[in-house]
């Protein structure tokens, strides 16, 4: 998938987002690290961005689908943001599925390149996934980085 800079498209405390099949970073160093390997592995926020390219792929191999079905649940979930800060954002489906396996390198090739995860998420209520997400302690890391991090740890 194709990288470019671009800082204009992405909100502070954002690092990358895919448009289209494009992902866009902030500075022609994320750019640059994005395209690089280390031992052989993609960097793992470029596997959160490969990661939201399988499911579109999976909602009719449509960006189109891929952006309504976002938005959809990013409404749905945005009245709990009084309670959780971002909580349109981090309870979106596509991106629990995407930052619970940003780490793992093999998760795609391991699902057979497709992720349907998120499925499982949408099944639940915004109230259930908030529920989820407390009982697991886990938050955004405290740098702004959009990382799943468990406090506990």
């Amino acid at each position: 998938m194709p990288v470019l800079c671009n800082g204009f498209w992405l909100r502070k405390g954002y690092d990358a987002l895919t448009f289209f099949g494009t992902i866009i970073t902030a500075t022609d160093d994320d750019a640059l690290l994005m395209n690089s390997r280390r031992n052989g592995q993609q960097n793992e926020l470029k596997n959160h961005e490969m990661i939201h390219l399988r499911q579109a792929q999976d909602t009719h191999n449509s960006w189109w689908c891929f952006y309504f079905r976002y938005v959809w649940y990013w409404l749905r979930a945005l009245p709990l943001s009084r309670l959780m800060r971002g909580a349109a954002y981090r309870l979106n489906p596509f991106e629990m599925e995407a930052y619970a396996h940003m780490h793992d390198a093999h998760y795609l090739e391991q699902c057979g390149g497709v992720a349907t995860e998120w499925r499982r998420w949408a099944k639940l209520s915004p109230t259930q996934r908030l529920q989820w997400y407390r009982e697991k302690g886990l938050t955004i890391a405290p740098s702004g980085e959009n990382t799943l991090v468990s406090p506990h740890t």
